[in-house]
């Protein structure tokens, strides 16, 4: 029986991961090709990745903040890129712990 739920909180874990890490890799996409943030989706995904982001991997002031032509796409892309891998990273460490 613990086994089981060991099993399916490492599988929610790893979820949980993969999906900050789509959130993150979207909203830099977004920021990418400089889609219409008055769009309510759009809007939602560039706040939920703000939010998963723990301002650590901020694109605002983040780990490295680039200057001049294009540095809010190239901010984006460098810090919410990190944050992906280091979701994906940590999620997947995390589920080999709790995994039996």
């Amino acid at each position: 029986m613990v086994t089981k739920i060991r099993a399916r909180l490492a599988q929610l874990v790893w979820l949980l991961a993969a999906l900050a890490a789509l959130v993150l890799a979207i909203g830099a996409l977004l920021i990418a090709l400089d889609a219409n943030r008055s769009n309510s989706l759009v809007d939602f995904v560039l706040r939920a990745a703000d939010f998963i982001d723990l301002d650590v991997f901020s694109r605002k002031d983040g780990i490295k903040q680039f200057e001049g032509d294009g540095a809010q796409v190239k901010n984006a892309l460098f810090n919410w890129g990190l944050g992906a891998i280091a979701y994906l990273v940590v999620g997947r460490l995390l589920d080999r712990i709790i995994k039996p």
